[in-house]
């Protein structure tokens, strides 16, 4: 095995690098079980190593701060693995972009609304309430909102190439539109707080979408002779 720089020889193997990848993840793991049920103020990196069950340097070496450990949470419960590529790069979204049916479009991102939701609405009303207190939370949250709000304008641009949008209707303001309506805010709402199904909020987001955004679909003479 060839030695470093400095003569110190280096110790690495597939077994060493999986036993690292699984240790991070069970902090994940317990971090996401702790931070959903006591919120950010009150989960210390103690109790998520005890919860892990791996010694409080460990947890620190993976993630430094509690702040990092939070949005390592958040990047594996947003893309649903632990893959680098970022949303706009996932299969899932690139489907929506690449869908030629407008109304089929706005589908389909309702259903990766209500999948990638189901992951990841109880740990985003951790990071919204802890995010008035904490700068680094407060961070995140705007980048969770930014990142959001171009993936939904990334979706009305391809409608407006395909000259789909209603009339009266520019990139930005059915980009406002659409964020607003796909909000995390509107989920924890109509799902967390009055009940709906995620079921449920799929086929109404669907449904607003696609009439809030779109030119109205001509009606088919009925040719009905009396």
């Amino acid at each position: 095995m060839p030695d470093d720089v400095n003569g110190k020889r280096r110790y690495d193997s597939p077994r060493r690098r999986q036993q690292a990848a699984e240790t991070r993840r069970a902090v994940v793991d317990a971090a996401q079980r702790l931070f959903e049920r006591h919120g950010y103020a009150a989960t210390t990196m103690d109790a998520i190593a005890a919860e892990a069950g791996v010694a409080l340097k460990t947890a620190y070496l993976a993630f430094e701060t509690k702040s990092g450990l939070l949005r390592g949470v958040w990047d594996l419960l947003l893309k649903g693995d632990d893959a680098d590529a970022p949303v706009a790069d996932r299969s899932w979204f690139l489907a929506v972009l690449a869908e030629p049916d407008p109304h089929r479009q706005l589908r389909l991102n309702a259903r990766n609304s209500r999948v990638v939701k189901v992951r990841i609405a109880t740990l985003l009303a951790v990071i919204r309430d802890a995010a008035p207190s904490d700068p680094d939370i407060a961070a995140l949250w705007s980048l969770i909102e930014s990142d959001f709000y171009d993936n939904q304008r990334s979706i009305v641009e391809v409608l407006h190439r395909k000259k789909a949008l209603r009339r009266g209707l520019d990139v930005a303001r059915a980009t406002d539109i659409l964020w607003t309506l796909n909000h995390p805010d509107l989920w924890l709402l109509l799902v967390g707080k009055r009940g709906w199904t995620p079921e449920q909020f799929e086929q109404w987001f669907g449904d607003t979408t696609c009439e809030q955004l779109l030119k109205p679909v001509a009606s088919k003479p009925t040719g009905a002779k009396r």
